[in-house]
Formats: structure tokens, C-alpha cells, sequence
């Protein structure tokens, strides 16, 4: 029996249709051998299908996707907050741990909440003292081969699978960096962050070094290589500052906020 668009099978009783020169999926069109005589409905509700497809790059982009939505979403309304970096090796006996607690009570006395990785060691540590303060404590966490796990001083979480969508968090909703002795992750972010600033993709954006003797190597590499062969400008290494001083870290924290607001940020 012929239909108004085509004709019904009698061996299924589905209409078959002569198929025209070329498919249309979406924005994508296919012909030839492209062809594919299902359709993206059909292969969804046909049948439960391989499972491959999980870990193809069209999912993988629906899933960076849902990352960012997710991310925005948790922390959209999170105010004013600080990215704190270090390692997640240092132990509660550490004084660079103690020094992080103390940071993180600080900054939330400063109206500011605490950002970091959600990992152990400084993480935990800055986490703990904006925790115990009262403040807002946020964790990002990774997915990583070995697990860490959020640690308990975090009252806000995020997990991604993705390290670039991840990062944006950490910058988008923080208006400066203070970075810890630490290992490759650290010096990732630190570095991603003074990119960022020296393209001027983030402005009044504060990076601050807390262990003069730990970061005393970078920065004379930075000064005494980097700068001397004409691989960055001297000014470049004004993009950080170094300080064993918490009370110097409020400060270019603080005179950061005031360029924001007179520039009406």
C-alpha cells in the first residue's frame, strides 16, 4: 500500500522510503558511502546497542560540556573568592601546612571563600581553616588513576574528568592565586596562571608565592635565564610576588580588590 511519502512493507510494516542523494544529521550531511540508512532516534530507541560509543569524541565533547555547565552552576553565586595551590604531600605537621590554615581563616575574615584542588596535604589544610572559620571551603577535585578523594573540610565539591575545564573554574571565579611549595600540579597552575596574566587574559589578578626559599630557584632561573636570553621581559617576573608573610599576602590581596572596584569590576 503506497502512502503519501512512501510505501509500506508488508514483511515489517514499516513505511520504506527511496532515499534521496543526501542525508541530513543535524549540521552534518552525508553521501555516498556516508550514508547511513538508520536514524539517530532509531539507533537510540531501537535497541540497547554497543556500549563502545561512551568513550567516543562526540560523547567526550557532551561531557566537557556537562563539566563546564555543572561548574558554572555550583559556583555562579560562590562572591569573591582565592585559588589555593600546594602540594598534596605536605603533612599536618608541616609548617607550610599550619601557615595554609591560618591563610584560609584569614582570607575568609576578608570576606573571601577558599578554593582549591579538595586533595590532601596544602588543599585539606586551606580548606580546614576557612572551614573552621565559617567560611565557604570549595573543593575541585580530578579524576586521577590514584585516588585522593575530597578531604572533610570541604562544604562545596565539584569532581571533573577534565583538567582544562577544571582549570577554568579555578581561574573564572577567583580573584587571585596563592601557590604553596608543590610538585608538577602546582607549577601547572602557576604557570597557567601567569600566562593568563601576561596576555592579559585575567587583569588585577594577584599571584603570590608563599616560601621564599622554596620558589627562591624559579624566580632566579626566571630573572637570570628566562629574562637575560630575551624569552620574557624583566617586567615579567613583577607578575609574582614571594613572601613568607601572610600579612603581605592580605595586603596584595587587598590592594588587588581595590584596583577591581575602581575599575568597576
Amino acid at each position: 500500500m503506497r502512502g503519501p511519502t512512501g510505501v509500506v512493507s508488508l514483511m515489517t510494516g514499516q513505511e520504506e522510503f527511496e532515499r534521496p542523494p543526501e542525508q541530513h544529521s543535524g549540521p552534518v550531511i552525508k553521501r555516498g558511502k556516508q550514508y547511513d540508512v538508520t536514524t539517530t532516534d532509531q539507533r537510540l530507541l531501537d535497541t540497547a546497542g554497543p556500549t563502545d560509543w561512551v568513550h567516543t569524541d562526540p560523547w567526550r565533547v557532551l561531557r566537557i560540556q556537562s563539566e563546564f555547565i555543572e561548574g558554572f552552576g555550583a559556583l555562579a553565586e560562590l562572591g569573591s573568592a582565592i585559588s589555593v595551590f600546594g602540594s598534596a604531600r605536605t603533612l599536618p605537621d608541616d609548617p607550610y601546612y599550619e601557615l595554609a590554615v591560618e591563610l584560609g581563616a584569614r582570607l575568609v575574615g576578608a570576606d573571601y571563600a577558599v578554593i582549591t584542588g579538595g586533595g590532601p596535604g596544602i588543599m585539606e589544610a586551606a580548606n580546614k581553616g576557612a572551614h573552621e572559620a565559617g567560611g565557604t571551603s570549595v573543593g575541585l577535585g580530578i579524576e586521577l588513576p590514584f585516588e585522593q578523594g575530597i578531604n572533610e573540610y570541604v562544604d562545596l565539591a565539584v569532581n571533573f574528568r577534565y583538567f582544562f575545564a577544571r582549570k577554568t573554574m579555578f581561574v573564572k571565579y577567583a580573584q587571585g592565586f596563592v601557590v604553596f611549595p608543590g610538585g608538577y600540579g602546582t607549577l601547572d597552575e602557576l604557570f597557567e596562571a601567569m600566562t593568563l596574566v601576561q596576555t592579559h587574559k585575567v587583569t588585577a589578578f594577584p599571584i603570590i608565592l608563599v616560601g621564599e626559599s622554596y620558589w627562591k630557584g624559579l624566580v632566579d632561573w626566571l630573572r637570570d635565564t628566562l629574562v637575560a636570553e630575551k624569552k620574557i621581559s624583566a617586567v615579567d617576573t613583577d607578575l609574582l610576588t614571594v613572601t613568607d608573610d601572610l600579612d603581605q599576602v592580605m595586603s596584595v590581596l587587598a590592594r588587588a580588590e581595590e584596583t577591581r572596584r575602581a575599575a568597576g569590576r
